[in-house]
């Protein structure tokens, strides 16, 4: 038993944004498969939350929900300091090992129909909301951790309708390799994955409750069907993983073969 609470008390930790649904509790459940505990943020459904931790801790892992408007750069002091607060309490540490930044929303509009505001919500959430909470971030992180950045398939091929959201994308694969380039003297990896259409409650749930998008998207995916979460959160746990130390500044498509 002492050695059993030993090991539990070295477990790493993951931070994921977004992290009570769609691909980012998928990928919560994956790194809790692999021994790795985690912290999930929530925009503002907490029982989706709590229902998260619940069956996370269910897999025999710890882990805490905390509430973040990642588009909202202005709570992200009061954020860390609820990070700092939840490290102490819950594992009597105050750091962790990986960052996985997947909060996202959708605001589909083709270039000449976009409206400002759209614009600057993807972007407040999508690009200025990574680099500054992983900024405010940083000091917590391990040194040999991980970062994970959630990009897109549509940051290399387009499709009519979401021109913003794809540029956001592109920019997080740039801004992917940066932090790679400045991050690596303290040995953290960073990468980009870029999930292809999946079936989730994301954007409405248009992939997965569409027929004809459903179609489509298999039509022209080298797997024959649309993604699922399974498809892409044992793939992040996997990238957390020492085995994966040494790969930093890459984007690495999940898409089943999407628009090859």
């Amino acid at each position: 038993m002492a050695q059993e609470k030993e090991d539990k008390s070295k477990a790493k930790i993951a931070i994921i944004t977004g992290g009570s649904r769609g691909l980012g509790r998928n990928t919560a459940l994956s790194v809790a498969k692999h021994g790795i505990d985690a912290i999930i943020t929530y925009h503002s459904n907490r029982a989706e939350a709590e229902a998260a931790v619940a069956d996370i801790q269910r897999l025999g892992r710890k882990s805490v929900a905390l509430q973040l408007d990642t588009g909202n750069t202005k709570a992200f002091d009061a954020f860390a300091a609820e990070v700092k607060r939840a490290l102490k309490e819950t594992w009597g540490r105050e750091t962790f090992d990986y960052l996985v930044n997947n909060a996202g929303i959708s605001a589909p509009g083709s270039i000449t129909d976009m409206k400002e505001d759209d614009f600057d919500r993807l972007y407040n959430v999508h690009l200025k909301g990574v680099f500054f909470l992983t900024q405010k971030l940083l000091p917590m992180i391990e040194d040999g951790g991980r970062i994970v950045n959630i990009s897109s398939g549509l940051a290399r091929f387009a499709l009519p309708g979401f021109a913003a959201y794809g540029a956001m994308k592109g920019g997080i694969e740039v801004l992917t390799r940066y932090m790679a380039k400045e991050l690596g003297p303290r040995g953290i990896a960073v990468n980009a994955v870029a999930p292809g259409a999946i079936e989730t409650d994301f954007g409405g749930g248009r992939v997965r409750d569409n027929p004809e998008l459903n179609k489509f998207v298999a039509s022209v995916t080298a797997m024959g069907r649309a993604g699922v979460p399974d498809d892409i959160g044992p793939m992040i746990a996997v990238l957390l993983s020492d085995e994966n130390r040494w790969m930093t500044g890459q984007r690495l498509e999940v898409s089943g073969g999407m628009n090859l």
